[in-house]
């Protein structure tokens, strides 16, 4: 148990630290999104992940309105359209991804590609890797933004 915790503690200094602790690139005066806690994602909660998700990989692709888009409330009611326009569709949601994504994904229908726990945000994370499989989920809110996220495979789960 203990071996456990120490290899996800390095991982996530090794590995997970470049995208989990991604600055915020709102100004300090600035909130810009109503979920306050996806601000920062702190280094505790990068550890509870890689822990409870240890030997997990998710596969997903993703819709992300940017603040510099559209403002928080039109981005989420724009989601819901896309949401209901596209079902659980993978091409619909990869050419909805193409058309409206402020991701650099977006040329590439917002394909993630596989990622382990802890390597997102939060918010994110929590979607990959506790929510269905082959099901659009969201609006979700990061300090990244809005998204809608397709969770298109995960591994090593019990």
């Amino acid at each position: 148990m203990m071996n456990r915790l120490l290899l996800s503690l390095l991982s996530v200094l090794i590995i997970g630290s470049a995208s989990a602790f991604a600055p915020n690139s709102a100004p300090n005066n600035v909130i810009r999104h109503s979920n306050i806690e996806t601000q920062q994602y702190n280094l505790i909660d990068t550890i509870s992940s890689v822990y409870n998700n240890w030997g997990k990989k998710a596969t997903a692709s993703h819709i992300l309105f940017r603040p510099s888009q559209f403002p928080e409330d039109e981005a989420r009611v724009k989601l819901l359209e896309i949401k209901a326009e596209v079902g659980n569709d993978p091409d619909k949601f990869a050419a909805a991804a193409k058309e409206w994504s402020g991701c650099p994904s977006a040329k590439d229908g917002g394909n993630l590609g596989e990622f382990g726990p802890g390597m997102m945000v939060k918010n994110f994370d929590a979607v990959c890797f506790n929510e269905e499989v082959g099901v659009v989920h969201g609006p979700v809110s990061t300090q990244f933004g809005e998204h809608l996220i397709l969770v298109t495979k995960r591994t090593g789960e019990n």
